[in-house]
């Protein structure tokens, strides 16, 4: 690993531990040129995944896109970084390799927002559904608040 303040790739681990619930290990590093420490994740890398979009073109599968959407959707909610985190490894964990239609991820990351906030739920479903007017708002609501 390449140190985040002076680039030199020469460290040592600290400490070695799970995380996100055994999907990933932790590791607390210390560069041995300027001391800086840091930290880095390992996590199982899958078979590639296919994203294929609306228009029929296909990209490949980037969890970070899916943490930033549901980021951006929980944005200024009492949503924390670890249920954020939790959320995008149940997407990624419900995908299998191949291809998969980008509408199968939305409603994995819609399924996510909705046991954990609803208003970020509303949020996400007003733009991957493309809400055109406020009737579409009132009836995802009414939708919602009757479950």
């Amino acid at each position: 690993m390449k140190c985040p303040k002076c680039g030199i790739d020469d460290d040592k681990v600290l400490d070695s531990r799970s995380a996100r619930e055994g999907a990933a290990i932790r590791r607390r590093r210390e560069c041995l040129k300027c001391s800086c420490r840091f930290t880095t994740y390992e996590e199982v890398v899958r078979d590639e995944v296919l994203v294929v979009k609306r228009d029929g073109s296909r990209q490949a599968f980037e969890r970070a896109k899916v943490e930033k959407a549901i980021r951006h959707a929980c944005g200024k909610r009492p949503v924390s970084d670890e249920q954020i985190r939790t959320m995008s490894d149940n997407v990624v964990a419900n995908l299998e390799g191949g291809e998969v239609p980008a509408d199968k991820i939305a409603d994995l990351v819609m399924t996510e927002l909705h046991k954990v906030d609803e208003v970020a739920y509303i949020r996400f479903a007003s733009v991957y559904r493309q809400f055109t007017d406020v009737a579409q708002f009132l009836s995802a609501i009414t939708e919602i608040v009757r479950k």
